[in-house]
């Protein structure tokens, strides 16, 4: 008798349906920024042996929930996502991987010859929103939360950005549909964007629309980059007096730890504007990361914020905070994607990957690779293996000492 019992409470427990509020802040599921493209142009889509690919990689690493971007078309690349994720759920009853789904926000004239109308959003929107309801409802065991644009409301997208009012009328049409039983009650709606966006920094962004999008969401899905900001606002990246007489790799360890901290402070500058509009709900971190490679602002002509050894130094600062405090943070990114900077292979934004497109681990990973947890596992058809071939000695020259302040 009590053995049938235990076997009925492990599978009540096997088959209960994890939900948004059970993901989101817990740090048995870490999250990251998802991109699969492996090519220079998003036309060429990975395929769904390229997509298992990565999802068994991720998991391995203890990554259980990955976001995506867009659901527009002609690119399949979040369905086949979702396609992929279901398959190895049904090979593997074990296999577990949850998805933020993203649907993309434009304003009228995006992206085209014409001057972009701020004020107007995109005809394209609604067919957007409707295609990520529909994969939303067809995979409701993995799509866990859907987010209503990517930096659509920050002012420096230029060639893009909505007034908080059109995110706002998404956002509650999505929560209407919920209401209705057209949605899973238990899906979360959000917004991915910029800590300004939500509240946190310049007052400009302070308005009626964006104080009731706060209220309309199920919890708050931040940006922050101290890595831009190491050229934009590199208050806290320059080398103090104080620290001038330490060694090189103290210097740069500092730096880092400055780094975290400013990001801390945009996080906690979103969660107050929050708690003075009297709402208290969850804000988590939709985006943050470090690239490896850049060639433009943040080079060794620019701000010498970029190699592997601080993107090392940064997530891992980044996770220890976030798991400790409760905040789930949807690094960005699991792997290079060349096309973002397509015409500049030594951009920065083809660089923010923890693995290389080859499949080669970059320093933050290092010791996964060392404790085998990669093992049997491969990228394009490549097992996995570390950058340097794992030397230290060979990195460090790489590494640059952020610049002395003014």
């Amino acid at each position: 008798m009590i053995k049938i019992e235990r076997i009925k409470v492990f599978q009540h427990q096997k088959t209960k349906e994890v939900t948004a509020k059970d993901i989101l802040g817990n740090s048995e599921y870490l999250a990251i920024s998802y991109g699969g493209y492996r090519a220079i142009s998003r036309e060429i889509q990975p395929t769904l042996d390229e997509l298992k690919e990565d999802m068994k990689l991720l998991s391995a690493m203890g990554v259980k929930v990955i976001r995506t971007y867009n659901v527009q078309l002609p690119l399949p690349h979040a369905a086949n996502i979702l396609k992929a994720i279901s398959e190895l759920k049904q090979e593997d009853s074990n296999f577990e991987m949850y998805v933020m789904l993203g649907a993309w926000i434009d304003c009228l004239n995006a992206w085209t010859d014409q001057m972009p109308n701020h004020d107007v959003e995109s005809p394209n929107n609604a067919a957007e929103i409707d295609r990520a309801v529909a994969l939303a409802n067809n995979y409701p065991d993995i799509v866990k939360v859907l987010a209503v644009g990517n930096e659509a409301m920050v002012k420096w997208a230029t060639s893009y950005f909505v007034q908080p009012k059109v995110i706002l009328k998404w956002v509650n049409h999505l929560q209407e549909l919920k209401r209705l039983k057209k949605l899973p009650k238990d899906l979360w709606i959000t917004s991915s964007d910029d800590f300004a966006s939500w509240g946190g920094g310049d007052s400009m962004y302070h308005c009626e629309d964006l104080n009731q999008l706060i209220k309309a969401v199920d919890y708050i899905s931040v940006h922050s980059y101290p890595y831009h900001n190491t050229h934009y606002n590199p208050e806290f990246w320059g080398i103090p007096e104080e620290e001038h007489s330490l060694s090189e790799i103290e210097k740069i360890d500092n730096a880092m730890k400055r780094a975290l901290e400013f990001s801390k402070n945009q996080y906690h500058a979103t969660v107050n504007y929050m708690k003075r509009l009297g709402v208290h709900k969850p804000v988590h971190i939709g985006e943050t990361g470090w690239a490896s490679v850049s060639n433009d602002f943040y080079g060794q002509n620019g701000s010498k914020a970029t190699d592997e050894y601080k993107q090392g130094l940064y997530y891992k600062l980044m996770r220890e905070w976030t798991n400790s405090a409760g905040i789930s943070c949807f690094y960005f990114e699991a792997f290079n994607e060349k096309w973002k900077d397509a015409h500049n292979p030594n951009g920065s934004e083809n660089h923010f990957g923890l693995f290389k497109i080859n499949g080669e681990a970059k320093y933050p990973l290092w010791d996964l690779v060392d404790k085998g947890i990669f093992k049997g596992l491969t990228r394009n058809g490549n097992p996995i293996t570390k950058t340097y071939k794992g030397n230290r000695e060979d990195l460090m020259p790489h590494v640059l000492v952020p610049p002395v302040k003014h």
